[in-house]
């Protein structure tokens, strides 16, 4: 009996016999599902009718997701093979079925007959060429009228791949393309967590901060053929990726913002502790060299978030390696933490102590602020950003213990 969802140029005959099927696939065709059987059948007559016409040995499979439409007896009559998938979500259904696929490679599709299953063969190529990671672009394709809502189109796609392409210098230029193929071995490589829609967005990612190849093929979105509403949510979606993105990248979430923050208090704060700074008819003083301390504490800390967020994502795998990061933990021990963080709170108890002596010269007496206030705000600065560097040394090397080779 054949293996269900294996297709030939034959037709439905299997493409070798079962000891060597495993060996002998070369793409899995994977749809993702919930509830699509008004769609999901001509998906799969779309992808057996490519594998035939194209003479490639491969099978379907759909990722349920629990459908209760009679979604999985239907694929199954078609010759799909079902992977029955607990755990919602679209990024669950694709992960768990690519897992269970038995082809080299593998494209994934939406099933609701949206992408054109037949046309697949600017996929293969790419991935037959080397490439790892191979996306559709819509934007090149063509997106036919009502395809796509005008807020996905004009506003949330080009948005979230430009945010994608600046932070992490993705060559991909439409990140959430719902057709796209991959070597399953590079899939296993990279990974992935995310169990949601921004799971599109994670696969993306992955791919380029781990060096794999990537390639675009114009892709054609046509209006799906279902009656019910889709899955999609573009506002709680879209914000989901942005999140996500914003998760996965700290220098732009917390560093960059700090060492702003940082360069504007410090700038500004040095100039101020000169004396008043007039500009046209304003005088800036003291009030604002306290501002100016605010923004070195804030980002300081912000700046801190970026290297704690790096050292757990890489060490929970959700980031790779970072070289730059690599040379200054061998360089900033727990010692020289400490060293640092009890210099500079030694330094403020000493611009302290000299802003007493001041104070006792007068008797104790009334003291003019702007005078004292310019010796004090910087030993709070000072005794401030030595406790953080203190405390931020020791939670730096909690982090690091379970990293630690013996």
């Amino acid at each position: 009996m054949a293996n269900p969802g294996l297709r030939s140029s034959a037709g439905a005959a299997p493409c070798a016999p079962a000891a060597q099927v495993a060996r002998a696939i070369e793409l899995s065709i994977v749809m993702p599902c919930l509830n699509e059987a008004e769609t999901l059948g001509e998906c799969i007559r779309k992808a057996s009718a490519f594998l035939d016409n194209n003479g490639i040995c491969g099978e379907i499979l759909v990722g349920d997701n629990g459908s209760t439409d009679g979604s999985r007896e239907l694929a199954g009559l078609l010759g799909a093979r079902v992977v029955a998938v607990p755990l919602r979500g679209y990024g669950a259904a694709i992960y768990h079925a690519s897992l269970a696929a038995r082809g080299r490679y593998v494209i994934v599709g939406d099933s609701d007959d949206s992408y054109d299953f037949t046309g697949l063969m600017p996929f293969v190529d790419k991935l037959r060429a080397g490439y790892d990671l191979v996306m559709g672009n819509r934007f090149l394709g063509g997106i036919k009228p009502g395809a796509m809502p005008w807020k996905n189109r004009y506003l949330g796609n080009p948005a979230l791949t430009s945010i994608g392409r600046l932070f992490f210098r993705s060559p991909a230029s439409d990140f959430h393309c719902g057709l796209r193929g991959y070597r399953l071995d590079a899939f296993n490589d990279l990974d992935l967590r995310m169990t949601g829609m921004e799971f599109a967005s994670e696969m993306v990612i992955k791919a380029t901060l781990k060096g794999k190849r990537i390639a675009e093929v114009p892709t054609t979105l046509s209006p799906d053929g279902r009656s019910h509403r889709s899955h999609l949510r573009p506002w709680r979606d879209g914000w989901r990726h942005l999140r996500f993105m914003l998760l996965f990248s700290p220098n732009w979430l917390f560093f960059y913002p700090g060492a702003a923050l940082i360069l504007l208090g410090a700038l500004l704060g040095g100039r101020l502790l000169a004396g008043p700074l007039t500009i046209g008819h304003v005088e800036l003083d003291v009030h604002t060299l306290l501002y100016c301390a605010m923004l070195l504490w804030m980002g300081f800390q912000s700046a801190l978030f970026s290297v704690f967020t790096k050292v757990f994502a890489i060490g929970e795998g959700l980031l790779p390696g970072d070289p730059l990061l690599a040379k200054l933990s061998r360089f900033f021990t727990l010692e020289r933490g400490l060293a640092i963080g009890g210099g500079l709170m030694l330094l403020g108890i000493a611009l302290s102590l000299r802003a007493v002596a001041h104070w006792e010269s007068l008797d104790f007496g009334n003291l003019y602020p702007p005078q004292v206030l310019r010796q004090v705000i910087p030993a709070v600065v000072s005794v401030t950003l030595g406790l953080q560097v203190v405390l931020s040394s020791f939670f730096l090397s909690v982090l690091s213990l379970k990293f630690r080779r013996w």
